[in-house]
């Protein structure tokens, strides 16, 4: 059995039920159910496609597929609050399906506590309409089309610096409980360069009430990158980057404890985490 937290390796699958016309696949070996931990990314590398385009579904959501020298490497985002279990996913080229299993684990997520500004925790209704409005504007771009069908296998680590709060940590902001950490933290000197990590479109530039200046690229394939706590933003909205561009520089903008990058990804709006694709 392998095991595989957070996308360390790539595995061939093991399908349980096949339907429709064979001949679109080569066979496959048998395995058993493979393992992905809350908030990761299983990347599956499947049998050699003879024709036809494939996809992959699990979550009731269409996951990306992308022909390989070594066959059609899928990818599928678990999110971080998808409860542990016994989970199916369907991968179908034409009018043939095959499925497999794969098991979700509870992820081990460390304590993360801050303290901060009384009015960086406790919100008046000024506060509150404002982080509403950020909220939402979030949101609308997490579900932005962009075109682009990227490797995910290629994602670059966005700045030097050491990880500060990981991805899942329970926070806890002047003793009171918050929701779970969505991305990670990255500490570095104020100043300090953020390049793209893939290709893609600025979909939002904007100074938000907690996260500060932020920026978020959609990559394409549902990918989004956010980034917050900017010193400065070098791109605006609409641009297009190249991976390995720089697009802004750390800060210390928002609710921050010292200077730092929040990166946060969302894959088809699942919460992942980004060290999931990184290299």
């Amino acid at each position: 059995m392998i095991v595989c937290r957070y996308v360390m390796s790539v595995f061939t699958a093991v399908f349980l039920l096949c339907t429709g016309t064979a001949q679109a696949f080569e066979p496959l070996p048998e395995k058993s159910a493979y393992h992905v931990t809350q908030g990761g990314i299983l990347s599956l590398t499947l049998g050699k496609q003879a024709s036809g385009q494939s996809q992959i579904k699990a979550f009731d959501i269409d996951w990306p597929c992308r022909q390989k020298d070594d066959g059609v490497r899928c990818w599928i985002g678990v999110d971080l609050a998808t409860e542990p279990g016994l989970y199916t996913a369907s991968w179908q080229a034409g009018s043939a399906t095959k499925k497999l299993q794969f098991n979700v684990e509870k992820g081990d997520f460390r304590i993360s506590r801050i303290t901060v500004e009384k009015n960086m925790a406790t919100f008046d209704e000024a506060s509150l309409k404002r982080l509403r409005a950020d909220q939402q504007a979030l949101k609308q771009s997490y579900v932005r089309q962009v075109d682009g069908q990227p490797d995910l296998d290629l994602l670059l680590k966005p700045a030097e610096g050491v990880t500060s709060t990981p991805f899942g940590a329970q926070r806890y902001v002047n003793g009171e409980a918050r929701s779970p950490h969505s991305g990670v933290d990255i500490a570095a000197a104020e100043g300090t360069a953020v390049i793209a990590p893939l290709a893609g479109e600025v979909i939002l530039a904007a100074s938000m009430f907690l996260n500060g200046n932020t920026l978020v690229i959609g990559h394409g394939n549902g990918l989004v990158s956010v980034f917050s706590h900017l010193k400065q933003m070098d791109v605006k909205l609409g641009d297009y980057v190249r991976q390995g561009q720089v697009i802004a520089q750390i800060g210390q903008t928002g609710r921050a404890t010292g200077p730092h990058l929040h990166w946060g990804l969302r894959f088809r709006q699942a919460r992942v985490d980004p060290y999931a694709l990184t290299h």
